[in-house]
């Protein structure tokens, strides 16, 4: 330690001598920006008002990060370490902080929290990381500069912060990390400007609002300017319209769209498969889980696809019930309290991210909830929670994220078993732990079909987040790769992406705002 005591005081010594122009005021002032996290918070709030899913991603799994990050360094290290701070006396007057910190040194506080966010949104997405890894760099070198930490002290606390982003993946894995997302291509129409395209826009008239985004048909109409849009009106039939529109890209040899949220996305999956039609969704909901597993985050993304006839094939899920009922599902199909779990995860992911959402929502879920019994493929079990999905899910437990193949033959079943003693507090505790997979009161099995007999406790289920009434017995299979859908060959730039849109949107409100202004000039009434 005496060693590395004199090299980290050599290295301070030549920081502190160290002149860089102009550094100082802007170093002294990027430190004092970063204190109790407020830049970072500053910068999660601008990417997730301005950027796109995976930035809203990204600044999520930062905020996470760096509140562990904080946790361990101010609650466990710093007292345990007790390092005194540098003696300030060979660091120029300009660069000294109004107010000095008075905690102890080691590690930097400010560098874990500065790698902890910079190390998360890497992950999430390398191009958003370039832009923060090296602020992130100058607030760790800033420590040192306006001399308040040793070198060392930065560097274990960089540590600290990467080594919190990295434990972020077991609860979270990036989307950016799977490798078999890159999935087989199919062929489709090619239809250049959208010739030959006919969308079903499930969206509300827009009230023409001067602070109103660019309503999803006026987005259509300028990336595929020679599509067919059908608009629902606030009094027509959804089954109707997409009927009618199925049928008319089945007229023209073309394709069938789809913009709204994961019910719809639904329903014309069923449509365009019946015909043997091509889908484009444009995701036009909330979540938009569908089109995000696909890999279609934005309008541009299947814009792009479906001029250049690129796409995948993907399975559908089927529910047969006894009465000859056939309900297919894109992403999730359960039975029990599972859909009031969805309903109160959904309500807060977008504030609080999906884990913390999903733990809170199955607390509340299991305080109140009974257990169903049936058979499950004859064997008798009672069970608080049953969730079947279209495809192998990450990561285990109760808030998938990421669903790598949709194509994999398999359905993904996750059961919280209601035999064992404690069992739903058990399974909150694994859940908050992050080791669920190995808890015995939790299940899951890859299996192609499963068959569910003498269902009793649960008056409802749900498939792709359409509550049904339940049914005493059901059969769940896969249609495999029944479904072609348009996804292009690479994905686009989510940072150009976001700026087109927002230049889109700054036209539209000026637009807006010009009808409502009466000829003359003055103001409106």
């Amino acid at each position: 330690m005496g060693a590395l005591g004199e090299w980290d005081q050599r290295l301070f010594t030549r920081v502190a001598a160290a002149r860089v122009p102009g550094a100082d005021p802007a170093l002294r002032r990027l430190s004092h920006a970063a204190n109790h996290g407020r830049l970072w918070i500053g910068t999660a709030a601008g990417m997730s008002l301005v950027g796109g899913p995976t930035a809203r991603r990204a600044a999520l799994r930062g905020l996470g990060s760096l509140a562990l990050a904080s946790f361990t360094v101010n609650t466990l290290v710093k007292w345990s370490a007790r390092r005194p701070r540098p003696l300030l006396e060979g660091v120029p007057s300009i660069r000294h902080l109004t107010r000095q910190p008075r905690t102890t040194s080691f590690p930097s506080g400010h560098s874990a929290s500065a790698a902890a966010f910079a190390t998360a949104v890497a992950l999430e997405s390398p191009r958003y990381g370039a832009l923060v890894v090296p602020v992130a760099a100058a607030v760790a070198f800033s420590r040192v500069y306006v001399g308040v930490h040793f070198p060392g002290d930065v560097l274990a606390g960089v540590a600290i912060g990467a080594g919190a982003a990295a434990l972020t993946c077991r609860w979270w894995p990036p989307h950016a990390a799977v490798p078999e997302r890159e999935r087989p291509a199919v062929r489709a129409p090619a239809l250049p400007l959208g010739k030959g395209l006919v969308v079903f826009v499930d969206s509300r008239p827009d009230d023409r609002a001067p602070d109103a985004k660019v309503p999803p048909a006026e987005r259509l109409r300028a990336l595929l300017p020679e599509a067919e849009l059908i608009e629902r009106g606030p009094d027509d039939d959804v089954a109707e319209l997409l009927a009618a529109a199925a049928d008319r890209a089945a007229e023209t040899r073309g394709a069938l769209g789809v913009c709204g949220g994961d019910g719809s996305v639904n329903a014309a999956a069923r449509a365009a498969a019946e015909r043997g039609l091509a889908l484009a969704v444009f995701p036009g909901g909330t979540l938009n889980h569908f089109a995000l597993d696909v890999g279609v985050p934005d309008f541009e993304d299947t814009s792009v696809a479906v001029a250049g006839g690129e796409a995948v094939a993907v399975d559908i899920g089927v529910a047969r019930s006894g009465a000859g009922q056939d309900m297919p599902f894109l992403t999730t199909f359960s039975i029990g309290s599972y859909p009031e779990l969805v309903r109160l995860r959904e309500k807060s992911e977008q504030r609080w991210g999906r884990w913390p959402a999903a733990a809170v929502a199955l607390v509340r879920v299991l305080r109140t909830a009974d257990p169903i019994e049936l058979n499950v493929n004859g064997r008798p079990r009672r069970l608080w929670l049953f969730l079947a999905g279209n495809g192998r899910s990450f990561p285990e437990g109760f808030a998938p994220a990421v669903r790598p193949r949709l194509d994999d033959g398999l359905l993904d079943l996750r059961l919280i078993d209601g035999d064992h003693h404690f069992a739903r507090t058990r399974v909150v505790a694994s859940t908050l732990l992050g080791t669920l997979g190995h808890s015995r009161v939790y299940s899951a099995e890859r299996v192609p079909w499963v068959e569910l007999e003498g269902v009793s406790g649960a008056d409802t289920l749900a498939y792709d987040g359409e509550v049904h009434p339940g049914a005493a017995g059901l059969r769940l299979e896969k249609e495999y790769r029944a479904l072609v859908v348009y996804r292009p060959a690479r994905p686009g730039n989510e940072l150009r992406q976001e700026a087109r849109r927002v230049a889109a949107t700054a036209r539209y409100r000026r637009r807006v705002r010009g009808r409502r202004l009466p000829a003359d000039g003055g103001p409106s009434a």
